[in-house]
């Protein structure tokens, strides 16, 4: 597919051939917008997160053939010659392009302050040649109206009933829940107390890469456990099977400071209860107060408070100097309705090196300035402080400024620093956040001198390390046991039974106890939920046995039987009764 970018044009504010699609979750917004691509020559769409444009990707792919399809993320870049569609991370989106049809999901993130200025940057500049289509929340209406005049509005009611069903204990918490916390130390500290009341849970946070979170939510859709803990990672398009969303939480660090999640925030959350035709509901569990009244009916009519103005930051640089960047990025915001966004990594990255001598004395020309500032994209996807975000920054610019590409034993080292899949969860989860890093550094065009074999490389240990990740997180959070036997048990079907000649009792290839005669001991190591679901499969595999056993031993010769002189009766060895002194 050609993109081209288009340069020196003045921005023009205009609506004209846009249809903003908007409503609540659980809509189908997304669905129209694959549809309405693939109706269409060529196109692009631009989704929130890697994991949701890897999921789209799959779907577009099944319509047209995957011959047909680009997938464009920064860390991952997949493009076949002659593809005529393209699914991207919105930061990964042109700012224009001769594509038939665009679309951007979930634009009510241009009031983020954090990313809101890409999103917006898209909703103001991308347009597609014969249609475009701008999916979110409805909360937008009025600001996209007053910013582009002429926009087409749609609005789409939800397709299933949300409702607040108040509060629980987090061991009260009906099946097939998400249970929702805002840091890792909590969804691994939920998770430890359902994998000991329930059985198992499964985890999806955000710092998880798309394969190991994928992996954790096919546990949970496959139906090997019930329960989901999750940060508000699962609030943006992952279509999972849940009945009910319970806040563990409800404050958030958003990357200034801790505050309290809005009603809209609230409610894109607990919108992934209930999909397609099935009602769901929301809830609290834990230490979090019930939700007053006036909040629980915002949530339930999907009822707002509109976005009023977008972040913002130009998109005309001056690279004439370290100085004359600096000074342009700070630009005001031309209209109203647009506010000049707080300092994104970027450019807090690019505020650090201006005050690095050595920094300023290669970036000495426009040219080596936009390097610069190309280099300080890098995501900081270790979450570390800025003065060593910006420190790593410093020394891939250095070798690009000197040598043009990224030393390549530099390279070599950084990446063998995070090839090993030993380690706890958290090294594991610190492991991946290092290789993504220069995932996304083998991506960036003329960064490496061998950038494909780099490009193999990085993706194939992020592969293992989420894979290592994934069987972490499911040994210390699910009971394998415990989620095999309740899932036969929910299907109704016989499970299968394997007792051997010493008595060991085998169900679905999981110990579940002891078989004596007539007598079954259940598993003494189980409690809580295992317990109830050892002793319930064990009676239902067994039931076919016992009957088996009271037919032989009622045809059994006298010699098979014995009394002994301590009064028990035995069958071929095995005690089947006591005889008790009256």
């Amino acid at each position: 597919m050609n993109i081209q970018p288009k340069h020196t044009e003045p921005l023009i504010l205009s609506g004209r051939d846009v249809t903003a699609v908007l409503g609540p979750t659980n809509t189908g917004k997304t669905h129209l917008a694959i549809e309405r691509m693939v109706a269409h020559e060529s196109g692009i769409i631009g989704l929130p997160l890697r994991l949701l444009a890897r999921e789209v990707y799959t779907r577009v792919c099944e319509k047209v053939g995957a011959h047909k399809v680009a997938l464009i993320t920064g860390e991952e870049k997949i493009q076949p010659d002659g593809a005529r569609y393209s699914v991207c991370t919105v930061e990964a989106m042109p700012r224009e392009t001769d594509a038939a049809f665009v679309a951007v999901d979930e634009v009510q993130l241009a009031g983020d302050l954090e990313r809101g200025h890409i999103f917006t940057d898209r909703i103001l500049h991308l347009r597609g040649r014969q249609e475009t289509l701008l999916l979110g929340a409805a909360t937008m209406h009025g600001i996209l109206q007053r910013l582009l005049k002429g926009v087409s509005v749609v609005t789409r009611p939800r397709l299933s009933h949300l409702a607040y069903a108040g509060s629980k204990k987090l061991t009260r918490l009906p099946r097939r829940t998400a249970i929702v916390a805002f840091s890792a130390d909590e969804v691994y500290a939920i998770a430890e107390l359902i994998r000991r009341q329930q059985g198992g849970a499964a985890v999806v946070l955000g710092a998880l890469s798309p394969r190991t979170r994928n992996a954790q939510v096919e546990l949970f859709q496959s139906g090997d456990v019930d329960y989901l803990i999750a940060t508000d990672a699962i609030g943006m398009g992952l279509n999972l099977d849940l009945d009910h969303v319970a806040f563990a939480q409800n404050r958030k660090f958003d990357g200034y400071q801790y505050r309290n999640l809005t009603a809209a925030e609230l409610g894109q959350i607990a919108g992934r209860a209930g999909r397609h035709l099935r009602d769901g509901t929301f809830g609290v569990t834990g230490q979090v107060d019930p939700l007053d009244e006036e909040l629980v009916k915002k949530i339930e009519a999907h009822d707002f408070d509109p976005v009023k103005v977008l972040q913002w930051r130009t998109a005309r640089f001056d690279f004439a100097n370290l100085d004359a960047l600096k000074r342009s990025i700070e630009t005001n915001a031309p209209v109203e309705g647009l506010t000049r966004a707080l300092p994104a990594v970027d450019a807090q990255a690019l505020e650090h090196l201006s005050r690095d001598e050595d920094i300023r004395a290669l970036a000495t020309d426009a040219r080596r300035v936009a390097l610069l500032w190309e280099a300080c994209a890098l995501p900081d996807y270790r979450k570390i402080a800025p003065a060593q975000h910006a420190d790593l920054i410093a020394s891939i610019y250095m070798d690009l400024a000197r040598h043009g590409h990224v030393d390549e034993n530099y390279m070599a080292e950084q990446v063998r620093r995070a090839d090993t899949t030993e380690g706890d969860i958290d090294t594991l989860s610190h492991r991946i956040a290092q290789i993504r890093t220069w995932t996304f550094v083998s991506n960036r065009p003329g960064w490496l001198a061998d950038q494909a074999h780099w490009q193999e490389k990085t993706r194939e240990i992020e592969d293992r390390l989420s894979d290592a990740l994934h069987e972490r997180l499911t040994k210390r959070f699910v009971d394998r046991r415990t989620s095999v036997l309740m899932r036969r048990l929910r299907e109704n079907t016989m499970p299968e039974a394997e007792i051997s000649p010493t008595g060991t009792v085998l169900v679905e290839g999981h110990h579940v106890g002891e078989l004596q005669g007539f007598r079954f001991t259940a598993d003494q190591s189980a409690g809580g939920e295992d317990a109830k679901a050892v002793r319930t499969a064990a009676q239902k595999a067994l039931a076919a046995e016992f009957e088996a056993r009271a037919e032989r031993f009622g045809a059994a010769a006298n010699g098979d039987i014995a009394l002994g002189s301590d009064g028990t009766l035995r069958w071929i060895g095995a005690p089947i009764q006591r005889r008790v002194p009256s």
